[in-house]
């Protein structure tokens, strides 16, 4: 199995947008300087958005930087990516 890329992320996202959740698990938080995690994480339905698509990838929540750790997902009835990375952690996922 080859390792997962923002390409993939990408085109996982073409494929599967109209049916894609999120769940955040951490965010920057600029009050303390750093990542903070989300105890109450659950999976939401993904928003899109139209302003730095080169970033977000037209998702809200998702936030890709360059130097980013992409992984397999699939858990709790979802099947994805985790994506981890200086500005957080979420999960892109469809219903499996």
């Amino acid at each position: 199995m080859t390792k997962p890329t923002v390409a993939t992320l990408k085109s996982f996202i073409r494929k599967n947008r109209a049916n894609l959740f999120i769940k955040h698990k951490s965010q920057f938080d600029g009050m303390c300087d750093g990542v903070v995690y989300d105890p109450n994480a659950a999976f939401k339905p993904a928003l899109t958005v139209s302003s730095c698509i080169k970033n977000t990838l037209g998702i809200h929540g998702v936030w890709v930087v360059g130097r980013d750790l992409i992984s397999a997902f699939e858990a709790d009835g979802f099947k994805g990516y985790d994506v981890y990375n200086c500005t957080g952690s979420f999960v892109l996922a469809v219903r499996a």
